[in-house]
């Protein structure tokens, strides 16, 4: 392998929304190839360029960059509706050569839409236990990946009579188990045998890809979906969501080989965030909760629903850093702070007065800790315009180097507003 390669992974650091979308944008601009490892339609990513905004729920963002080619790695669960629909509003949007640009690979597994269904049969069987899913069949694609009577994309570009047979086969299994499960067998069928045309040009095995992207020593970026704190194994489970959103899913996802990573970069929003349920330790639940929500416009890409909003939680970020190791941070939305006269950070969690020593597994343990606060003063004055990061308020330094302090990596990047050109590059 080319010394001169380089493979760079951005992550989210919480529980997601932390502005991914638009570091890989940044970044971009230095790739030749950029990956998607996992998840699948749940992930959305938004990226505003010269006041235009794109949305991405499958296509790594970073085709918004004309030159680069983007890949779908083993590790994403496709629904190809969804797909056919994003590359359609994008290409309006004015991007362009998608189709052509795009490799799939043919190891990635299918979401159909009765795993949609079986989703929300699911979460409605939960009842008051809802997880908050987005419904997209995530969850049971993966079950079906796991269970090993999964459809991968090499099954639907080859032979399509086997293909036929094999969702023949998945349909039943599905309806034995949800009685109210409807499914248009032939219908189905005939619509995948169209988009198995489409897709056709863009499946390969990207395994070798890769490799030999590797070896002629191109910029290879990773673009991790959804965050640490909703990975299966490391998050808050069970109100996670279904694939590894770490380091790990980077590997597994792609079939890299780990001493090929150069760089692991955590993406940090100035506060905390997340959708759906499950404990959030600094939630704020007054008015700076509300304040937070309404500059920030904490809505989700995917699910419009309203974002949880909290406190940033180093607690978190210093977690997801043991798993990941952050080689840097991007620090994002640091704008919405801007009118705060003081901020806090949650910096430790006690329970009946004992320092906890990490972030703990057991749920019934979080949603009894009492978070420990270090405050800081604000710096009350718009950031959107500053460019460079000696331009910053000194109170917004000293916020920036206390993050750096207590999880012990530099932030490399500073977010003061949506648009690309407003990132701070620090170093």
């Amino acid at each position: 392998m080319s010394s001169q390669s380089q493979i760079n992974v951005v992550l989210g650091s919480q529980w997601g929304d932390e502005g991914k979308g638009k570091i890989v944008d940044v970044l971009s601009g230095k790739a030749d190839v950029v990956c998607r490892c996992q998840g699948g339609s749940n992930a959305g990513h938004t990226v505003i360029v010269e006041e235009k905004e794109f949305k991405f729920q499958l296509i790594p963002s970073g085709i918004i960059n004309e030159s680069v080619t983007v890949i779908i790695g083993n590790g994403v669960v496709l629904h190809v509706p969804t797909l056919m629909k994003e590359i359609e509003n994008n290409t309006m949007k004015g991007i362009l050569g998608m189709k052509e640009r795009m490799k799939i690979s043919d190891r990635t597994h299918l979401v159909f839409d009765q795993h949609q269904q079986i989703d929300g049969f699911l979460e409605n069987l939960r009842n008051k236990s809802s997880l908050g899913t987005t419904k997209r069949g995530i969850g049971p694609a993966y079950a079906t990946k796991a269970l090993r009577n999964s459809i991968r994309v090499s099954d639907l570009v080859g032979d399509f009579e086997k293909f036929t047979n094999l969702f023949k086969e998945l349909s039943a299994y599905h309806q034995r188990l949800f009685h109210d499960l409807e499914i248009n067998i032939e219908s189905e069928i005939q619509k995948y045998k169209e988009y198995a045309e489409i897709l056709k040009p863009m499946v390969v095995d990207t395994i070798p890809l890769i490799y030999e992207e590797i070896k002629k020593g191109s910029n290879i970026l990773v673009e991790g979906a959804n965050a640490t704190m909703l990975d299966i194994d490391f998050g808050t489970y069970p109100y996670v969501t279904s694939s590894n959103c770490g380091i790990g899913g980077a590997i597994t996802g792609l079939g890299i080989p780990a001493k090929a990573i150069n760089n692991v970069y955590g993406v940090v929003k100035a506060y905390t965030t997340r959708v759906g349920g499950g404990v959030l330790p600094s939630e704020l639940f007054d008015e700076t909760g509300v304040l937070l929500q309404t500059i920030g416009n904490e809505v989700g890409t995917n699910t419009g629903r309203t974002r949880r909003c909290g406190w940033l939680d180093l607690v978190v970020v210093k977690y997801t850093h043991m798993i990941n190791g952050y080689t840097a941070l991007a620090l994002t939305k640091i704008d919405v702070l801007d009118t705060l006269k003081e901020i806090k950070i949650a910096i430790g969690y006690k329970l009946n007065g004992v320092l906890l020593p990490s972030f703990p597994a057991n749920l019934s343990i979080l949603e009894k800790v009492e978070v420990v606060y270090a405050t800081l003063p604000g710096w009350n004055e718009s950031l959107k315009d500053i460019r460079k990061f000696e331009d910053l308020p000194e109170n917004a330094r000293k916020y920036i180097k206390f993050i750096e302090d207590y999880v012990n990596v530099p932030v490399k990047w500073v977010s003061v507003g949506k648009s690309r050109d407003a990132t701070i590059e620090v170093f």
